[in-house]
């Protein structure tokens, strides 16, 4: 059983076109964790992407930050069934990150400090879709909210926006990360409530 902690209040059904179905909208940012918050020291912190053949890049929190930043301003859906919209973040994005590697791959599973992974479809990576990113509403990203820095893919539930990341692997074929092994979908639409298998 996952942890739960502030932000959880009533429930309000309320008709908007950026709620997808079975939403409900709050203005707090609710905190759901598997396991402890990791504790991470930039100096020490590391992103890098492995491609399907075993090739790698990677950058440290300095040469990440000498990356070109972009200004995020999206909703968010959690499987849990809370919505909140306008949220602002800054990150890169992953066609960034991604630009020069040629791969084939149909998926990358992001990787994260604490042994977290999940499973995220290369088409919903890249083409502006996707950021890691380290700020949240013009600060930097609190523990356990993902930081130093997570990845956001907010067209998607949220647990495949992995907190803590420090990777992606690129795969020839999708695989389930931790949580889907663990009952979410594999995809994680909330347009089309792609909650649970």
């Amino acid at each position: 059983m996952a942890p739960v902690s502030r932000g959880f209040g009533a429930r309000r059904r309320e008709t908007n076109d950026r709620l997808p179905p079975g939403q409900y909208l709050t203005t707090d940012f609710p905190v759901l964790s598997a396991g402890p918050t990791p504790r991470l020291d930039t100096v020490e912190w590391r992103f890098a992407i492995r491609d399907e053949r075993g090739e790698s890049r990677s950058w440290t929190w300095d040469e990440f930050h000498a990356l070109p930043f972009e200004d995020i301003h999206t909703d968010i859906h959690c499987v849990t069934r809370w919505s909140k919209l306008d949220t602002r973040w800054r990150g890169v994005s992953v066609d960034t990150l991604m630009a020069g590697i040629e791969t084939d791959a149909e998926a990358a599973m992001a990787h994260c400090y604490g042994g977290y992974t999940t499973n995220v479809p290369i088409a919903d990576l890249l083409g502006g879709k996707a950021w890691v990113v380290t700020e949240f509403d013009g600060a930097p990203i609190d523990p356990e909210h993902g930081g130093p820095a997570r990845l956001l893919v907010p067209h998607l539930n949220f647990w495949k926006s992995a907190k803590w990341v420090r990777g992606l692997s690129l795969l020839r074929r999708d695989e389930p990360g931790f949580w889907e092994q663990n009952g979410y979908n594999m995809h994680g639409d909330p347009w089309r409530e792609e909650r649970y298998w």
